[in-house]
């Protein structure tokens, strides 16, 4: 045994697993008088935030919650969306905070799937988990969130928010995981088949990318965050955590509305915000009387597709500095980040978009990233040129996939995450990734299965074969559009018959918003030809 491991044991002093609730604790010891949160009129101390969250995990443990049980909530960017981001684990559960865009029908799988334990609701969303209750076969108490911002709705379940919190009490012995790979958070994302796939997050993992984000994005004590993400998306790209970790104000957002985000920038003096690209699209084109002017710059990431070139022009008159992240919800958000070498500036305008077209290089929090051949695992040549798939590895990398080994030993089988993004690297070592394996189509930074579409669109008793593809669009990114062969003899069917199916059916947002009716092309054993689908809805 070596000199330095002999009479050198680990211990209370000197080791305590990684937890992002600890975050709040130094946060609401060092600043207990700073404003941590503002909403609307509201304007909520560290120290407020810290009892809250510990009241809350208190409430949950007096009601037999505790490891292993999920909690999941249904809610916007609120303060109370915050505290169930450390008050749920603080009891040493896990923290399932649903996608408010859903349907009914799968906000019931995820109840069931999760086997929730309780459920929080904020009053707006109540009347669409009323429905997604009685298609559950899981029926967990509900405690409605009676935000004060909230427009409509109804109180539903056993009682509200602040009743609640009053259950427990502000104990500082919450009790700490004993173990950093404890499972703290599910999160669920959509997956090659119509029921969505459950991604388990550990606690270590959340820790280490909240750093890396304060790292990757410069956040600092005095830092203002404007909540455009939805804290819903892989826990708001673990910002939930970050902002905290360095002392900032959250500045919370019910929903994306450019006229409130101008005023919110210019009240408040926020300094950073994320969001997918369409968020970039709406600030842009927002009318001339909503551009409230602003003094600092404020910096914003985005993810999903790279921003062209006008955006980026655009963007930069109006006072944003636009910084461009790529990750999954298997990877807690943003895994890369296309770091900006001081000689890049000197780029032309076009230049500097073919730059920040690139997904860059790993977070310094992750362990590594390649672009491999997807049979032998190798490297590709740093060429620009050959295409592999982006793979990475490192803490923040998912658990798995929640009661599904399967696609989880797929996923991680040889030690590398296999994002099934295809990619190719660059001399300096950036990647970028140059097409979405699979079908997965991405629009307004949330991921919709081409599969699940289609298996609504061949239900249709009128439709004889379908195939959706992803439509680049200027706004959203890329929008679903819908390739029908009409069944014969089964009468005429047209666009809006389809898209009312397709509502009815499932999420509005997943809809196409293109359809083009006709034969479908097909390979010689009949394959249909996605790739020539894609050419095709371009020129549309």
């Amino acid at each position: 045994m070596s000199i330095f491991e002999t009479g050198l044991e680990r211990n209370a002093a000197n080791y305590a697993p990684l937890t992002p609730s600890d975050f709040l604790e130094r946060a609401g010891s060092t600043f207990p008088d700073k404003v941590a949160i503002i909403h609307g009129e509201l304007s909520r101390t560290y120290g407020d935030f810290l009892s809250r969250s510990r009241r809350l995990a208190d409430a949950l443990r007096n009601r037999g919650i505790g490891p292993g049980d999920a909690v999941s909530i249904l809610a916007p960017n609120t303060p109370a969306m915050l505290e169930a981001h450390y008050g749920i684990p603080m009891a040493g559960a896990v923290l399932n905070a649903i996608n408010t865009r859903l349907d009914a029908a799968t906000i019931a799988f995820i109840i069931d799937h999760a086997e929730s334990k309780l459920i929080l609701v904020d009053r707006e969303l109540a009347p669409l988990m009323e429905q997604a209750l009685e298609q559950a076969s899981n029926r967990p108490p509900v405690i409605w969130i009676d935000d004060p911002l909230a427009e409509g709705g109804k109180p539903l379940g056993e009682k509200e928010y602040e009743d609640f919190l009053a259950e427990g009490e502000p104990s500082p012995d919450w009790p700490r995981p004993p173990d950093e790979w404890q499972s703290m958070s599910l999160n669920y994302t959509s997956g090659t088949t119509g029921n969505p796939k459950g991604v388990v997050y550990h606690h270590r993992g959340a820790y280490v990318n909240a750093m890396g984000n304060a790292i990757a994005f410069g956040l600092t004590s005095s830092c203002r965050y404007l909540w455009t993400l939805p804290m819903f998306h892989c826990n708001g790209w673990t910002y939930t955590w970050g902002v905290t970790a360095v002392g900032g104000t959250h500045v919370c957002l019910r929903k994306v509305d450019p006229a409130q985000i101008f005023d919110l920038i210019a009240r408040h003096g926020v300094t950073h915000m994320c969001g997918a690209p369409i968020v970039l699209t709406m600030l842009i084109h927002a009318p001339a009387d909503q551009k409230t002017a602003f003094p600092q710059t404020v910096n914003i990431a985005t993810g999903g597709a790279a921003p062209p070139s006008a955006v980026i022009s655009a963007m930069g008159k109006m006072g944003f500095a636009v910084t461009h992240l790529y990750g999954l919800t298997e990877t807690y958000g943003p895994s890369t980040i296309c770091a900006w070498p001081p000689e890049w500036d000197e780029l032309d305008l076009e230049a500097k978009a073919e730059r920040m077209a690139r997904q860059g290089v790993w977070y310094p929090t992750l362990e590594g990233m390649k672009v491999a051949d997807p049979e032998t695992g190798a490297e590709v040549p740093r060429d620009g040129k050959t295409i592999g798939e982006l793979c990475l590895r490192g803490n923040t990398i998912m658990k798995g996939y929640l009661k599904n080994p399967k696609a989880t030993a797929e996923a991680l089988g040889d030690g590398w995450f296999r994002t099934g993004d295809l990619a190719v690297l660059h001399p300096d070592g950036y990647a970028e990734v140059k097409d979405r394996s699979k079908d997965i189509i991405i629009s307004g930074g949330e991921n919709i299965s081409s599969l699940e579409i289609e298996e609504v669109l061949y239900k249709h008793p009128k439709i004889m074969e379908a195939a959706v593809v992803a439509k680049p669009d200027d706004k959203w990114g890329e929008t679903p559009c819908a390739f029908v062969t009409p069944a014969p003899g089964a009468g005429e069917i047209g666009i809006e018959e389809v898209t009312a199916w397709c509502r009815q059916h499932m999420a509005s947002f997943k809809t196409p918003r293109t359809v083009v009716f006709g034969e479908l092309p097909k390979t010689s054993t009949g394959k249909i030809q996605k790739f020539v689908l894609r050419e095709r809805a371009k020129e549309l």
